[in-house]
């Protein structure tokens, strides 16, 4: 008689404890897998950001000044860049144009420094390119490793080349959209006629077409903020990506918090649904939104500010070539990198003391806090980004 061979088999029960506890080692697993790979991309974008500032003091180096914000070419008779050939670029290219060089992008800095000749469009650019928001010049559209953080998921049209690294303006907006050289409609022509109320306002380390030399920076540069980190727009109608637009300039200056009513309630990190009373009117086309374009010197696109503390709303008047409260923001979890003066990278809290944002910006012809030279309304996070107002900052970021 031959015996019959025991057999080894799980019962239902026992393969239902080891489906449990196999999905919870996958429940334990996976947000740490998650949170290792966003560590990963942070530390990617931070050294990003310190490519960025190498670049900048090597440019300091080379040109005894920082690359201009708002810089490049213009026809003295006329306030068009436009997209026809050969054209200009109306004045308003941004500091990363000129970096190009000094963060291992040279061949795409002699692309633009020599124009595009690009025979199968048959288009041939004057030297530094036309307007940055010319789509058939193929160095706005491109998209620069180095100028991207890889936590920022956003890709491809409508925007041009996204960058996530902007120059820090300071913690003031009064004619920061041009600087003191602007088209003048009523004479047809460019002038220079804002410089004092420019000097008065423009209090950071970028200050749209001016010079800003290291010496400018009194405070010290290692306490000075030069450019901050931003997330670009995934058209989600997110606070931070798709500004709110206003009617009138003077309540910008004198009311930082002037969107802030259009929050929805529900979903405080989006505006309002646009098909619902007190929604805000969106700042132009699709493609006018934050980051959307490297090459553009506007402050939507390039430029922050140190009003309002990091991750909350983006508030424009006069459209995307206007003035604007323009917080610096990003996809880590509770702040955003912002780049020292001295190259260092800080990451600063959401939560940073930033003083009074219902005070009014400081600008020429303001009284009490808002006089020229005064301390920054906005505590230390207005502070930082002030060059040359004296502040003392105590605490350790």
């Amino acid at each position: 008689m031959r015996s019959q061979a025991n057999r080894v088999a799980f019962t239902l029960v026992e393969l239902l404890v080891v489906i449990a506890i196999i999905g919870v080692l996958v429940g334990i697993l996976l947000p740490a897998t998650r949170g290792a790979k966003e560590a990963a991309r942070r530390m990617s974008c931070s050294n990003n950001f310190k490519q960025i500032g190498l670049g900048l003091h090597n440019y300091h180096s080379a040109y005894n000044q920082l690359p201009m914000q708002m810089g490049g070419t213009y026809d003295p008779n006329s306030d068009w860049g436009g997209t026809s050939a050969p054209g200009n670029n109306r004045y308003r290219l941004s500091f990363l144009v000129g970096l190009l060089p000094f963060v291992e992008s040279q061949s795409l800095w002699e692309q633009i420094a020599t124009g595009q000749d690009d025979q199968k469009r048959e288009l041939a650019f004057a030297a530094m390119g036309p307007a940055p928001w010319t789509r058939q010049f193929d160095p706005w559209q491109t998209e620069i490793p180095t100028f991207r953080c890889p936590s920022d998921p956003g890709l491809g049209l409508p925007s041009h080349g996204r960058t996530n690294y902007v120059a820090c303006l300071g913690d003031s907006t009064h004619w920061l959209n041009t600087g003191a050289t602007r088209w003048d409609p009523d004479s047809s022509a460019w002038v220079d006629d804002r410089a004092k109320q420019v000097e008065a306002s423009g209090r950071g380390m970028f200050v749209p077409r001016a010079v800003v030399q290291f010496r400018d920076v009194l405070d010290g540069l290692a306490n000075t903020i030069m450019a901050g980190e931003i997330c670009t727009d995934l058209e989600d109608r997110d606070t931070r990506t798709s500004g709110s637009l206003v009617n009138s300039w003077s309540m910008i200056h004198d009311t930082p918090r002037l969107c802030g009513d259009q929050i929805d309630s529900v979903r405080p990190q989006f505006w309002i649904p646009a098909e619902v009373d007190g929604a805000p009117v969106s700042i132009g086309s699709g493609n006018q939104r934050r980051g959307f374009r490297w090459a553009d010197g506007a402050t939507l696109y390039t430029a922050m500010n140190t009003i309002l503390p990091p991750n909350e709303e983006v508030c424009f008047a006069g459209g995307d070539s206007g003035i604007g409260i323009a917080p610096p923001s990003s996809r880590h979890q509770g702040g955003t990198h912002v780049l020292m003066g001295d190259g260092a990278i800080k990451f600063i809290t959401d939560s940073i003391e930033s003083g009074n944002s219902e005070s009014g910006t400081v600008f020429l012809g303001g009284i009490d806090g808002r006089k020229p030279g005064s301390i920054s309304p906005y505590g230390l996070w207005g502070a930082l980004g002030t060059r040359a107002s004296a502040e003392t900052i105590d605490a350790e970021l």
